[in-house]
């Protein structure tokens, strides 16, 4: 019989005792800043920002700071956990315990890069076409982050590449639905652990493979939609964006315009094959819900961008 992945992969690089240690979460942030920085200079050295290559690191730092880290935390207690932030406020700055949303982080990074360009007076969406072009590496690391989180996970599925990840334990419903089985299973196990409750199980589990042998039989097989979103929201908008912006002569705005857009589509269909993390909106999930706002900004930035001038300088990199 064909044996599903049961997802055991571990939140930290490395573990000193104590549970302390440098977290994948972490590091998604410093490649994403590292690989995002490398890129956008490169577009500066070529040309094709008025930011000068000496700017580049300083206007990311920034960037990611108060668009991406701050953004994407209030996004996510806004749209996501605002009862959550309303009972307990200081669970705002335990961001190791994760709770990003990718919607919050590019509304920060769209009132960042306005404040710039006004305090610099240079071109708004100038400088936001290219960050939007090296923007998708950092959803990808992040999708990633989220995979090895064991986070995010997809909705049941029987296709041959679904995994099974002991993390949807702790949705309490799914708890109660499976608890019988659970016990039944665990009353199996050999181990020494005391497995009462969902987070010792998922820790055990990265541990045990006996164990995940028998969660097999308890835990339902789900997309991988991490990797699904690494793929859409990272790899192919990126894609679409390099070539756009080293390929072709566009005017200022259009390649935001793009990324609003073509992220929005690929977000809401992505959204098909992930487990809903908070109630619906009607037929649609709130990650599709908020993407619809998302292609009327797009649209918007297109719009705008008949009346920009086209970028002066720049040649295929």
């Amino acid at each position: 019989m064909f044996a599903y992945y049961v997802h055991h992969l571990s939140p930290f690089v490395f573990q000193f005792p104590n549970g302390v240690g440098p977290r994948w979460y972490g590091l998604a942030y410093v490649m994403a800043f590292v690989v995002g920085t490398w890129l956008y200079r490169r577009l500066a050295e070529r040309g094709y920002s008025e930011l000068k290559p000496n700017q580049v690191s300083d206007f990311i730092t920034w960037a990611a700071l108060f668009g991406v880290l701050l953004g994407g935390r209030l996004g996510y207690f806004l749209f996501y956990d605002l009862e959550g932030i309303i009972q307990d406020p200081l669970i705002f700055f335990r961001v190791w315990e994760g709770g990003m949303a990718s919607h919050g982080g590019i509304l920060g990074l769209f009132f960042y890069t306005l404040w710039y360009a006004r305090k610099h007076k240079i071109s708004w969406t100038g400088i936001g076409d290219n960050l939007v072009v090296v923007a998708p590496i950092g959803i990808f690391f992040g999708r990633m982050a989220n995979f090895i989180n064991g986070e995010l996970y997809g909705r049941i599925t029987k296709v041959p590449w679904a995994m099974q990840f002991p993390a949807e334990l702790q949705n309490a419903s799914i708890w109660d639905q499976k608890l019988t089985s659970l016990e039944r299973a665990l009353g199996q196990y050999t181990g020494t652990a005391n497995l009462t409750t969902p987070l010792a199980i998922i820790e055990e589990a990265r541990q045990s493979p006996a164990l995940r042998d028998l969660l097999r039989t308890v835990l339902d097989p789900r997309h991988p939609s991490q990797l699904y979103g690494a793929a859409l929201e990272g790899i192919l908008l990126f894609t679409i964006l390099w070539v756009v912006r080293t390929k072709f002569q566009v005017k200022n705005g259009v390649l935001t315009g793009l990324f609003f857009i073509v992220y929005a589509i690929v977000r809401i269909l992505g959204e098909q094959f992930r487990e809903p993390d908070a109630s619906l909106i009607g037929p649609l999930t709130r990650g599709q819900f908020y993407s619809l706002f998302m292609i009327i900004i797009g649209v918007a930035f297109l719009i705008w961008s008949r009346f920009q001038k086209p970028l002066e300088q720049g040649r295929s990199v």
